[in-house]
């Protein structure tokens, strides 16, 4: 691996980071589309590293800090991880099976239409 490379996995990982603390989002959102876009990636291989880099510190510091300010719902957290990690395990099985063309475009328009969601129908 290049030094270049390893340059450029740390600014996406920093950058990613740095959105991940600010506004709640970075594996999905800012990790995959950049792997995939400038690191040559396939959407699975993208997607498994992501997942795979954010096993254990999946914003631990960031999360203490919203933890610390009383911004954390434990019980809600709780009961969503649990569900996350059987949903995880069978949405991987699937994703890594089907061609990553598809993959890619049920993840664009996941992004699309959160993105419209947000900006156009936000009630709060």
């Amino acid at each position: 691996m290049s030094i270049q490379t390893i340059l450029l996995i740390a600014a996406i990982g920093g950058v990613a980071g740095l959105l991940s603390g600010l506004l709640g989002l970075g594996g999905a959102v800012v990790i995959i589309p950049a792997m995939v876009m400038l690191l040559g990636y396939s959407q699975q291989m993208a997607q498994g590293t992501t997942l795979f880099m954010m096993v254990l510190p999946i914003g631990a510091l960031a999360a203490y800090q919203y933890y610390d300010k009383g911004f954390v719902d434990i019980k809600t957290a709780l009961i969503m991880a649990v569900f996350f990690f059987v949903g995880g395990y069978f949405g991987a099985r699937f994703a890594t099976d089907i061609p990553q063309e598809i993959l890619k475009k049920i993840f664009g328009v996941l992004l699309l239409l959160l993105s419209i969601r947000i900006l156009f129908f936000d009630t709060q």
